[in-house]
C-alpha cells in the first residue's frame, strides 16, 4: 500500500510537469512502474492508459482556448495510431529486457531532440502535390506529408511497444519541419498522443498485460495531475524547462539500463 501510494505521487507531479509542454511522459512513468518492481510489459500497458487519461485531461484544456488544430491532427496522427497498436500488440514477442533496451534507446533519442534549439520561423509556403498548406486562426504552416507521416508511423510503433507517447518527436517535428507555433504545436500533440495512447494500450491489452488494480488507480491520480498542468500550461512558457526533461532522460536511460545490466 505505501509503495501505491509512493507511486501515485510521483506519478501525479510527472502527469502536472508533462501535461504543461504537451507530452504524454510514458518515459518517466514507465521507470517509475519498473523501479518498483513492476514488470515491463504491465509497465508499458498501464503507462499507456495514463498517458491517454492525462492527454485528454489537458487537451480539453487547450481546446478551450483554440489551441488543438484538429484536421491537422486527423491528417498526420492515424498513421501513428495504427502503428501503435501493432507495437503494442507484437510487444509480447519481445522479451521485457529488449523492451528496456528499446526504452533506453527511445530515452537518448528524446534527450537529443530536446538538446536540438527549437526555434518558430516564417515558413515560405510551397505548392506541390504531397504538400499540405494549412491555415489556422492567424498562422499559417506548410505540411510535407512524405516526410511526416513516415516518420510519424515509426515514431507510433515504439511507443506502442514500450508504452511512451512520442510526444517528444512530435512536437518539434511540427515545430522545426511544418513551422507549425510552438503553442499550437503542444496543444494539438495533446490530442495526438491521446489517441497514440488508446491504440498502444488496446495492442498491449490484448496480450493480457492490462491490471486494472494497479492501471486505474494511478489513472485516476494522474488525469488529477493533467488538468492541473494544463491549467498551468496556459500561463507559463514550459519551452525553459526543456534543458532539465533533457538531463532528465538521460539519466532515466542510464538507470534503466543499469537496471537491465543488475
Amino acid at each position: 500500500m505505501n509503495s501505491l501510494f509512493i507511486i501515485s505521487l510521483i506519478i501525479f507531479l510527472i502527469a502536472i510537469t508533462m501535461s504543461m509542454i504537451g507530452k504524454g511522459g510514458g518515459n518517466f512513468y514507465v521507470l517509475v512502474m519498473v523501479l518498483s518492481g513492476i514488470s515491463m510489459h504491465n509497465a508499458a500497458t498501464t503507462s499507456q492508459l495514463i498517458m491517454m487519461g492525462t492527454s485528454l485531461a489537458a487537451m480539453l484544456i487547450f481546446n478551450k482556448s483554440k489551441r488543438v488544430d484538429w484536421r491537422l491532427a486527423l491528417i498526420i496522427d492515424p498513421p501513428t495510431d495504427i502503428m501503435a497498436f501493432f507495437g503494442g500488440y507484437f510487444s509480447s514477442s519481445f522479451e521485457g529486457t529488449t523492451l528496456k533496451l528499446m526504452f533506453a534507446g527511445f530515452l537518448i533519442l528524446i534527450s537529443i531532440f530536446m538538446f536540438v534549439p527549437v526555434k518558430e520561423k516564417p515558413l515560405i509556403l510551397k505548392k506541390s502535390f504531397g504538400r499540405w498548406n494549412r491555415h489556422f486562426g492567424k498562422y499559417d504552416y506548410s505540411v510535407n506529408l512524405w516526410l511526416i507521416l513516415p516518420i510519424t508511423a515509426t515514431v507510433g510503433f515504439f511507443s506502442g511497444a514500450i508504452g511512451v507517447s512520442g510526444g517528444a518527436f512530435k512536437i518539434p517535428m511540427m515545430v522545426m519541419l511544418c513551422g507549425i507555433p510552438m503553442e499550437i504545436a503542444v496543444g494539438t500533440s495533446s490530442a495526438m498522443v491521446a489517441a497514440t495512447a488508446l491504440m498502444g494500450f488496446i495492442g498491449h491489452s490484448l496480450n493480457g498485460d492490462f491490471n486494472p488494480s494497479l492501471a486505474i488507480p494511478l489513472s485516476i491520480i494522474a488525469i488529477l495531475g493533467g488538468v492541473i498542468g494544463g491549467k498551468f500550461a496556459l500561463k507559463s512558457k514550459p519551452k525553459n524547462l526543456k534543458t532539465i526533461f533533457a538531463i532528465t532522460n538521460l539519466v532515466a536511460a542510464i538507470v534503466m539500463i543499469i537496471n537491465i545490466v543488475n
